[in-house]
């Protein structure tokens, strides 16, 4: 729900704080320091200003945090026709396979499914003559992602087209819920929310799936809504709908920048035409499976979105933009230009300790009257305001572990020398070892080095006599934030070494009441976990030993699953076994059970912080351990519903 009070509150409480820093709070003592103080001020000042510009844009959500645009429109008659493109560079094939069987499984309007394979494997195009799937392959392949859907558009003939990655599986009623949407003959495209099937390595690394948030959920849950009530909704570049008359008037998909589905949806909306959010979780992808993957990710992201100010769908300078919507789109860029003032505050507490510079000078009254009232409320109402989908503090572990690549990104597309596009790999590597990529650890053992001596300094009897014109309140600041900024770079450190163990298929957390058989014996049980490679029981007694055990769960054929392990040490007994190999009914059907199932994946609240902050500590102290039976990274479902299959809820 809106909260319109505690927008104008946290906008008052954060000017007045601005105020007071810039009026109360700088250092002038010495040139140095007076530079050293309006550096501090001036990084400050812009990531409050971004900030304000998200709450202010909060103001135009909508009530219902699932977004504007209505769910329920009405099947139109005649259904539209679709084309189902999937843009695939190297991915596995049995991920292609399983992406593909769950566009073939798409309802509502006729459809015709495409692999758009910018690697050129035989094989697939094997696969998509078995599947019943059109191959697409080209032997040019400038533009990458861009230049492969390009491609495709001349040889399809729907009047919408569906954009699928080839890690991302859509529910069967994902056409069903965004089709009737174009009944608006001014609709150019509906995008849908990204979500998980995998734990990201911040999480999984940390121990993390119940108490930390994924990063990209506040987006969804929180900034789109706002930028679907002001016509800037986001194309995210994957699980979205697009008009082809539409993309075919912008001339296709932008090609003049990695971040194509940014700039192409820009284009749409200045052309006239009224993009949709539609909030509901009607697909799911998988995370990278490793830090230095997502740092990847992270940087191609951050480069691409810059990259627009040098294109035609710069939404500064390009025509038909509302300023509401242009205002929308550069709070988007200054998202990521942000990581260089955060650079710069973490900096900025060794100051003194390393020159004896004080970046700020404060006094407890001001820190009580100012600086405690903006920060605490913060703290309590930044999960009401983003939908639940985030806390205060947490999240930033995303920004420390990342903070300088992204650094680097940024600074080297501002001056033109952009990253080398990459793609995010879809597999475990060879070989993979556990220990963090250098351009990760590195950087992070450098701020923390930098960090324990500046505190080491500030203990020093030989610094007293310089320390003692400060106030007793600007030193306490100074350690106080060296001291978190040291406890984060700690954690984000940890969060850099892969937990070993991790499994390609994604596990869920499922509790379902099951019975296992035995031949003419059965027992009764609760499902704790599943994939497709197996699953994990908890049983009130001994599991039966008489022949070979099959599962029977709600909605599935009996399952045959061979016992791996046995864990009698927790309350009831714990069995985890796995599937053999199944016939491709079964198969197909345990597939759509775990991942083309109603209201699947869960809208879960962020945790209270305090207690989340707890685990978090706890976790630096001790980590999770590898992945094995009972101890996995587990990604939350929703249980079967009750509610006839034809529909679907989100």
């Amino acid at each position: 729900m809106r909260h319109p009070w505690a927008v104008a509150l946290l906008l008052l409480l954060g000017l007045r704080y601005l105020i007071w820093r810039a009026a109360d709070t700088l250092n002038l003592d010495t040139p140095l320091a007076a530079a050293l103080s309006l550096l501090a001020l001036a990084a400050e000042a812009l990531l409050l200003g971004t900030g304000f510009l998200t709450l202010l844009f909060s103001l135009w959500r909508p009530q219902d945090f699932r977004g504007a645009a209505p769910g329920s429109s009405p099947a139109p008659r005649p259904w539209p026709t679709v084309d189902v493109l999937v843009p695939s560079y190297g991915e596995p094939p049995e991920l292609v396979e399983r992406c593909l069987r769950a566009c073939l499984d798409l309802e509502g309007p006729p459809m015709q499914v495409w692999l758009l394979d910018d690697s050129g494997r035989p094989e697939l195009g094997r696969l998509c003559e078995r599947l019943g799937v059109r191959y697409l392959a080209r032997q040019d392949r400038r533009h990458a992602k861009a230049g492969n859907l390009n491609h495709a558009l001349p040889h399809g003939d729907g009047d919408l087209i569906a954009v699928f990655d080839a890690d991302v599986l859509p529910l069967p009623c994902f056409l069903r819920r965004t089709v009737p949407l174009f009944t608006d003959p001014r609709l150019g495209f509906v995008q849908t929310p990204q979500t998980a099937m995998n734990a990201d390595p911040v999480m999984r690394n940390l121990g993390l799936e119940r108490w930390l948030m994924p990063d990209e959920e506040s987006f969804y849950r929180w900034i789109e809504p706002c930028r679907d009530a002001v016509g800037a909704v986001v194309c995210a570049g994957t699980s979205f709908v697009v008009r082809r008359s539409a993309l075919e008037r912008v001339g296709g998909f932008e090609t003049g920048t990695p971040a194509e589905d940014l700039a192409t949806g820009i284009r749409l909306t200045a052309a006239g035409y009224r993009n949709r959010y539609l909030a509901e979780k009607l697909s799911a992808g998988l995370a990278p499976f490793s830090a230095a993957a997502m740092a990847r990710q992270r940087c191609r992201w951050a480069s691409g979105t810059l990259q627009l100010l040098r294109t035609g769908a710069n939404p500064l300078t390009i025509a038909g933009l509302t300023p509401l919507q242009r205002l929308a789109y550069l709070e988007g860029l200054l998202h990521w230009f942000n990581v260089l003032p955060q650079l710069v505050l973490s900096l900025l507490p060794l100051s003194l300790g390393s020159l004896g510079i004080a970046p700020l000078h404060v006094s407890s009254e001001g820190l009580l009257l100012h600086a405690l009232p903006f920060y605490g409320a913060q703290l309590l109402l930044i999960r009401p305001l983003s939908a639940q989908s985030r806390t205060a503090l947490l999240p930033e572990l995303y920004r420390w572990i990342f903070l300088v690549p992204l650094a680097i990104s940024v600074t080297l597309t501002l001056l033109g020398r952009p990253l080398r596009f990459h793609v995010t790999p879809k597999a475990l590597a060879q070989g993979r070892r556990t220990s963090p990529a250098r351009r990760l650890l590195l950087p992070l053992l450098f701020l923390l080095s930098l960090q324990l001596v500046s505190l080491l300094n500030l203990a020093k009897p030989a610094l007293r006599p310089a320390l003692e014109p400060l106030s007793a309140a600007t030193l306490s600041v100074s350690l106080i934030w060296a001291g978190l900024n040291t406890l984060v770079l700690l954690l984000a450190l940890r969060a850099c070494f892969d937990r070993p163990g991790l499994s390609e298929l994604p596990w869920f957390a499922l509790h379902l009441p099951c019975r296992l058989r035995a031949g003419a014996l059965s027992t009764a049980a609760d499902l704790q976990a599943i994939s497709e490679a197996g699953a994990e029981l908890r049983l009130a007694g001994p599991p039966p030993t008489d022949g070979d055990l099959l599962l029977e769960l709600p909605g599935l054929p009996p399952l045959p699953l061979h016992p791996l392990a046995v864990d009698r040490r927790r309350p009831g007994v714990l069995l985890g076994g796995r599937w053999p190999p199944l016939p491709d009914g079964q198969r197909q059907a345990l597939r759509r059970f775990l991942y083309g199932r109603p209201d699947l994946w869960p809208l879960r609240p962020a945790p209270p912080e305090p207690l989340a902050l707890a685990v978090v500590l706890a976790r630096l102290l001790r980590g999770p351990g590898p992945e094995g039976w009972f101890r996995r990274s587990l990604m939350p479902q929703n249980p079967p519903p009750p509610a006839p299959p034809g529909r679907c809820r989100a």
